[in-house]
């Protein structure tokens, strides 16, 4: 068993073919953390308007951590591109996952990081959504 203090966790990308759902679920399922904080795009909503791929596994994915943050472990969900439509949720709770546009986080040392996906920062993908609008 992995224990740690925290888990971070981005582009996991749920509903799309390529995501390896198995490998997660097993380090999730092999882990033990106070917060996790998923950072963006764990759930592929781009991919899914053309195709939607989900299997079990990222089923079982989903219901640990539902599971872990019942159990009193801290999840924080920060939307990113991918995942975008989560951002109108941003100070709610699903199943004890909190929705946030971003986190700050102290580590062990007493370091403050700062938390978000980094989307917002992606000239490419700013631009890609005036391209789609107009």
């Amino acid at each position: 068993m992995l224990n740690c203090r925290t888990i971070f966790l981005s582009d996991v990308h749920l509903g799309c073919k390529d995501c390896q759902a198995d490998y997660l679920l097993s380090f999730l399922e092999q882990s033990q953390a106070d917060k996790i904080y998923l950072l963006g795009d764990i759930v592929d909503l781009w991919a899914m308007r053309k195709q939607v791929h989900w299997t079990l596994s990222q089923n079982k994915v989903v219901r640990c951590l539902l599971d872990k943050a019942e159990q009193g472990v801290e999840v924080i969900y920060i939307p990113g591109n991918h995942d975008e439509a989560m951002r109108l949720y941003a100070g709610k709770s699903f199943g004890n996952i909190r929705i946030a546009l971003r986190e700050s986080h102290t580590t062990a040392q007493g370091k403050k990081l700062l938390l978000l996906h980094g989307d917002e920062f992606d000239k490419e993908v700013n631009f890609g959504r005036l391209h789609a609008w107009l």
